[in-house]
Order: structure tokens, then C-alpha cells, then sequence
């Protein structure tokens, strides 16, 4: 899971896609009109099945798989990289040999490569900073840039307009501006146009630099970067007193690469009504990611697998099309789903029920989320497109049925269910969280420690097959299977009353 809504922290699509799958194409309506009574029925059989053949203890082979490719990749599956193209293949080889329908979409990417990052208060008092370059920033001189600081008014939304700064005040100084509200890019479009030749950005909370960036090299302006929430603070502290001059010196390269998303459809069904689902494949360059995002994959993976011995045994092809995707460049920016959407045409996008996402489902200290579909915690954004209220009352019905506590979690955009969404398709699935902290009231109510992250291995080395839950491994996978039984044969429900 990527670390901030609409940020863009390895990489940028570039291009379009340079093999573009067989399954954007529509095929042919696969499945003959079927009485809904009967659909129903069969619906609920295959989502038993699928339920008790597939299990937490079945899909840790795939976990196991994964460790080992990063173990033997530098440490990482990121995307671009050997140890993500070596997950891609294990992926793709598994799925053809099951009898789906299977391709790469390959699309371009850019990575930043950060060679030097520095940043020390040149006056009054001399000292050197915790620093982050963003992700494509420009870089600055090879001696660096020497400057003033000028501080950017602190309002509910710091630095994102030009009000916030005074030109006079900004011109040939590097712009010291709080996090919040706005995107890095709007912060330091502001802060160039007010004629800053550099901007610093402190967090709002916790104990580390900011780690901000841009979608792509193009979008840096100026230098760019940020520090800690008390490094901010004091030097907001000092400039308001008198100047204070920091030397900066930033040098990133940006690299082109290549990577892909996997996809998989079943031969069978109605390519008129599609079912996806999906997961992202690629973890961050710190770590193997084996919740993040091993788990998602894994479980869906298993899934896939045990509908296609349901397939092969009954020799029947389920209702709907299913389409399973593995995404890659999540952690750049949903780069993988986002391309992939970008390159359906409306028809395509219309034959698309709904999506399904699965992202960190085995987290070590979890929660049970699902994502709220309806709104009903009137949290951070709005509902999504019709039939997302539905997506949510299915698979909170079938976690009330098993006796599993759960709560919603708002659409944040920090997924792969993103792009489906701002085109009106419904979206869904389960989450078990990343660098929140777990409250008293979820401590008592999924057990773990409160005042703890629900992964504290978030985007860290220690993302392994070490630190995860298998219970709530279990849990969300059976979630995975009971969506994938009913949605295979039954898409009725996504017609019922948002309220019923």
C-alpha cells in the first residue's frame, strides 16, 4: 500500500501500454441465460467450496515463494526490479497451468535513484538535519544552494495557495512550508511561483522526515524535501525572530524502467459481466513485502487456483467472467491499475461489474477493515459508485456470519481500487492496516496492542513471512473465496436498495 493519497513515491507511467493484453478485448458472450433462482443456488455452492478449500494454511506456499524471491533479489520485489519480474513469472506460470487466460500488460516507469541528501543550518546556530529528497526532485548544484529561509503561513491548508506566500519575501530563498491538505506538487508550485529557489516541508506528526514527492521528473520544479516536525517547528521558531540560512544539496538521477501487471481471466463466462479482482504485486525497494503486498497476492492467487479446480471438476464455466489482475507499481502511485484503466475504452469499463482489492490482509497487530462503500462512517471521502454499498454489505454479512469482528475504512485512495473508481465502477474488499496506530477500543476488540501500528514493519525490512497474522490471513482469504463463489454466478445484489 502506497504511503499517501494522489503521491507518487518511485515512479510515473510514461508510455503507453507496449504489449497491451488480449483480455482488454471483449470476447463473446460466454454463458447462455440462467433462470436467477438457479443462479442464486449456484452461487452459494461454489461460494461454499471455494470457502472451505481455500485457507491461510494453503496460500503460505505462495508467501513462502515470495521471501524466497526477494531473499534472492537484494532484499525486495519492487517494481522494475529482477525480484518483482521473478514474482510476475511466478504468478503468470501457475495460472496458465490452471487454464486461464493469461498476460502481461508491460507499461514504463521512472525511479529515482537518491545519491546525496543533505541539509545543515549555515546561521545562527550551525547544525546538520535530518533530511528526505522527493521522489523526483530536481537537483541542485553540486555545491548546493545556499539561502535564507522564509516560512509559508500555517492555516488549514499550509502553503497550497498563493496567499500563503509574499513574493517579496520568497524571491532567492528556500520556502520552509508544514504538511497537509494539498498534494507536495501544489505546495511547491506555490512556493516556485512566490520565487522560492528551494523548498524544505516539515511533517505534521511523529518523529521522521517527510518522505513526499512527485508523479513524475517533470513536475519538479525547484529542489525539494523535507524534515521532521520538530526540525520545522524550530526552524518556523528561529526565521520569525531573524534569518536563518540553510545550505541544501540534493543529487537524484531518474531512471526509465519496465514492469508489468499480470492478468488472468477464466475462458468461460459473460464478457458482458466482468468480475475483477485485484492485488498489487510489487513491494518498496526497503523490503520483501510479505503483507505488503504478499498477502493480497498470495490470497488471491490460492483463490484463483481452487475456483479453477472447481471449473475443471464440474466441467462448468462460472456465469460472469472473472478477471484477476496483479499489479505492479502500486507503491509509485497505483501506476499498475491506473494504466491498465486508462487503456480500457468505455465499453470495456462498462462490461466491468465491479472491482475487488486486496492490500495488506495479514497484518501483525490487525484490524478487520472493509471498505465503506455506503459512507455510513461519514469519514474522509464519499461513497463510491453504485453498487460499492453493496460490494461492502456482502462481505460485512459474511464476516457477521463466521463471528468476525470488523469496521469500515474509508475510501482513501491509497489502493488499487482507486482508478476503478473515478471511472463509476463499484469497488470493495478488506484491509487489516498499515502505519495507524490500533486503539484501546480495537485492542479489546480484535486483540494486539493498542498505541501500536497495525503493521510496525510497514515499508521496513522486517515486512516478512516473520511478522504477519495468519488468523486474519485466513479471515480475509475466505472473503476472497466467498466473494468470488457468489459474484462467479450471482450479480443481483449489486441492484439491491443501498439501505435494505
Amino acid at each position: 500500500m502506497r504511503v499517501h493519497p494522489r503521491r507518487r513515491a518511485m515512479a510515473a507511467v510514461i508510455a503507453t501500454a507496449l504489449a497491451t493484453p488480449v483480455l482488454l478485448a471483449a470476447a463473446p458472450a460466454g454463458a447462455t441465460p440462467t433462470h436467477p433462482d438457479r443462479q442464486h443456488r449456484q452461487a452459494e455452492q461454489l461460494a461454499r467450496k471455494l470457502v472451505k478449500e481455500s485457507s491461510g494454511k494453503s496460500a503460505y506456499r505462495h508467501l513462502e515463494k515470495l521471501q524466497e524471491i526477494a531473499d534472492d533479489n537484494g532484499g525486495n520485489r519492487a517494481a522494475g526490479t529482477a525480484g518483482h519480474e521473478a514474482s510476475s513469472a511466478y504468478v503468470y506460470k501457475l495460472l496458465k497451468k490452471a487454464g486461464y487466460r493469461v498476460s502481461y500488460q508491460d507499461f514504463d516507469i521512472w525511479e529515482a535513484k537518491t545519491h546525496t541528501e543533505k541539509l545543515s543550518v549555515v546561521s545562527p546556530d550551525p547544525r546538520t538535519l535530518n533530511v528526505a529528497a522527493f521522489t523526483f526532485t530536481p537537483s541542485t548544484p553540486k555545491e548546493g544552494i545556499q539561502a535564507p529561509i522564509a516560512a509559508a503561513r500555517v492555516d488549514a491548508t499550509p502553503g497550497c495557495e498563493a496567499d500563503d506566500y509574499k513574493s517579496e519575501t520568497f524571491t532567492g530563498k528556500i520556502a520552509l512550508v508544514k504538511r497537509g491538505s494539498c498534494t507536495f506538487v501544489e505546495k511547491q508550485r506555490a512556493a516556485a511561483a512566490a520565487g522560492a529557489i528551494g523548498i524544505v516541508v516539515y511533517n505534521h506528526s511523529g518523529t521522521t522526515p517527510v518522505r513526499g514527492g512527485f508523479g513524475k521528473p517533470s513536475e519538479g520544479l525547484i529542489p525539494s524535501a523535507g524534515v521532521t516536525l520538530a526540525d520545522g517547528e524550530a526552524l518556523a521558531a528561529a526565521a520569525a525572530k531573524g534569518e536563518v540560512k540553510l545550505s541544501l544539496t540534493l543529487d537524484q538521477e531518474h531512471l526509465k524502467k519496465q514492469t508489468r501487471n499480470v492478468i488472468a481471466e477464466t475462458k468461460g463466462g459473460n464478457a458482458d459481466r466482468v468480475v475483477a479482482l485485484g492485488s498489487h504485486l510489487d513491494s518498496v525497494h526497503e523490503g520483501p513485502g510479505i503483507n505488503d503486498n504478499g498477502s493480497g497476492s498470495a490470497g488471491l492467487l490460492e483463490v484463483a487456483l481452487k475456483l479453477a479446480d472447481q471449473i475443471r471438476k464440474s466441467g462448468k464455466q462460472p456465469t460472469n467472467k472473472l478477471r484477476f489482475a496483479w499489479w505492479s507499481a502500486e507503491e509509485g502511485g497505483l501506476l499498475g491499475s491506473d494504466h491498465y484503466v486508462s487503456q480500457l475504452d468505455e465499453k470495456q469499463r462498462k462490461q466491468i461489474a465491479l472491482y475487488l482489492n486486496f492490500d495488506m490482509i495479514a497484518s501483525p497487530n490487525a484490524a478487520q477493515f472493509v471498505y465503506d462503500g455506503d459512507d455510513s462512517d461519514h469519514t474522509g471521502a464519499g461513497p463510491g459508485p453504485k453498487g460499492s454499498a453493496q460490494i461492502e454489505r456482502l462481505i460485512n454479512g459474511f464476516l457477521d456470519r463466521k463471528g468476525k469482528a470488523h469496521e469500515g475504512t474509508d475510501f482513501t485512495g491509497r489502493s488499487d481500487y482507486g482508478p476503478f473508481i473515478e471511472v463509476g465502477i463499484p469497488a470493495g474488499g478488506t484491509f487489516t492496516g498499515a502505519e495507524g496506530i490500533k486503539t484501546e477500543e480495537q485492542a479489546a476488540k480484535y486483540g494486539g496492542t493498542a498505541g501500536t501500528a497495525y503493521d510496525p514493519n510497514y515499508h521496513g525490512a522486517g515486512d516478512t513471512l516473520q511478522n504477519l497474522d495468519l488468523k486474519v490471513f485466513d479471515t480475509n482469504i475466505d472473503v476472497i473465496a466467498h466473494a468470488v463463489g457468489i459474484y462467479a454466478h450471482d450479480l443481483s445484489s449489486l441492484d439491491d436498495p443501498a439501505g435494505k
